[in-house]
C-alpha cells in the first residue's frame, strides 16, 4: 500500500510508454489513418536505412566531443570553486546556464554566430559561417552544448571534492603527493562515483541532444548536424512515420543501456563509496 503511489508513476509513465513504443513499431501508421499491422517490416527498413546509420555517427561524434571536454572543464571550475570557497551565488551563475530552456540558449548563440552581425565574428574581425560550415557545424553545436552543462557537472564535483575529509589530502602532501600527482593518485580515485555518475548522465544527455540542434541548424548543413534525435523526430512528423521512429528509439535505448552496462562493469570494481 505505502508503495502504490510510486509503482503506479513506474507503471504509467516508464512502464507503460515503452510497452507502447514497442507495440507501435509493429505497425504502420500516418498520424491520421487507422493503424495497420506490418510485423518486422519497419525493424528492417530501419536498421537497413543509411540516413539512420548516419545520425548515429553524428551522435557518437557529438557525444565523443561533449562528454570528456565537459567533465575536464566541469572538474576544473568545481576545483576553482572549492579552493576559493565560493558561495552559493558563483554556483548558481555556473548552473544558470543548465536551468535555461534548451531552446532559448540555441536561439541566443544562432545569433552570436551570426555569420554577419553575430558577437563572436564581430570579435574575432573575420566572417566565419559557423553553422554554415559542414567542417563547423557540429564543433558549434558541441561547443553549446559544453557551455551549457558545464556547471551541471561541476556542481557534482564540488560536492565529491567536499565530501573528501582533508585529512587524506593532507597525509597525501605529507608523503610528498603535490599538484598533479596528488590529483592523479588521491582525488581523481576518491571521485570515481561522482564521475561514474557525470559519465553516464552525460552521455545519455548527449544521445538525447535534440532542442539544441533544432534551434541551431536542424539538422544541416548536409545533415552533418543530423542528432538521432532530430532524425526520430523527422521521421514521426515530418514523416508521419511513427512506427519507423518507434523502432529508431528503441535501437537508441539499447545502445545507450549497453554504454551504460559498460561504463558501471569499468566503475564497478575500481569505484569505493567510503572514504
Amino acid at each position: 500500500m505505502l508503495l502504490a503511489p510510486s509503482l503506479f508513476g513506474i507503471g504509467v509513465f516508464l512502464i507503460l510508454p515503452i510497452v507502447l513504443v514497442g507495440w507501435l513499431s509493429l505497425h504502420s501508421w500516418n498520424l491520421l489513418g487507422p493503424m495497420e499491422f506490418v510485423g518486422l517490416r519497419n525493424w528492417r527498413s530501419v536498421l537497413s536505412d543509411g540516413a539512420f546509420g548516419r545520425s548515429l555517427l553524428v551522435t557518437g561524434a557529438l557525444t565523443l566531443l561533449v562528454v570528456p571536454l565537459q567533465t575536464v572543464l566541469g572538474f576544473a571550475v568545481a576545483a576553482l570553486l572549492v579552493r576559493r570557497r565560493a558561495g552559493g551565488v558563483f554556483r548558481v551563475l555556473f548552473a544558470l546556464p543548465w536551468m535555461c530552456a534548451p531552446v532559448a540558449v540555441g536561439v541566443i548563440w544562432r545569433w552570436l554566430f551570426a555569420p554577419t552581425d553575430g558577437a563572436l565574428n564581430a570579435l574575432l574581425g573575420r566572417r566565419i559561417e559557423w553553422l554554415a560550415d559542414p567542417a563547423l557545424a557540429l564543433p558549434s553545436v558541441a561547443a553549446v552544448s559544453i557551455w551549457s552543462n558545464v556547471g551541471y557537472v561541476a556542481l557534482f564535483f564540488v560536492a565529491g571534492l567536499r565530501a573528501i575529509p582533508p585529512e587524506i589530502h593532507e597525509a597525501g602532501a605529507l608523503d610528498g603527493a603535490t599538484g598533479w600527482r596528488r590529483i592523479r593518485w588521491l582525488t581523481l580515485p576518491l571521485l570515481r562515483p561522482t564521475l561514474f555518475f557525470v559519465l553516464v548522465t552525460g552521455t545519455i544527455t548527449a544521445f538525447q541532444t535534440f532542442d539544441t540542434v533544432y534551434a541551431l541548424t536542424k539538422g544541416g548543413p548536409a545533415d552533418r548536424t543530423n542528432v538521432v534525435a532530430m532524425q526520430i523526430f523527422s521521421e514521426a512528423f515530418d514523416a508521419a512515420r511513427p512506427g519507423r521512429a518507434a523502432v529508431m528509439a528503441i535501437v537508441v535505448c539499447v545502445i545507450m543501456l549497453a554504454i551504460t552496462v559498460l561504463q558501471h562493469r569499468y566503475f564497478r570494481t575500481r569505484t569505493s563509496y567510503e572514504f
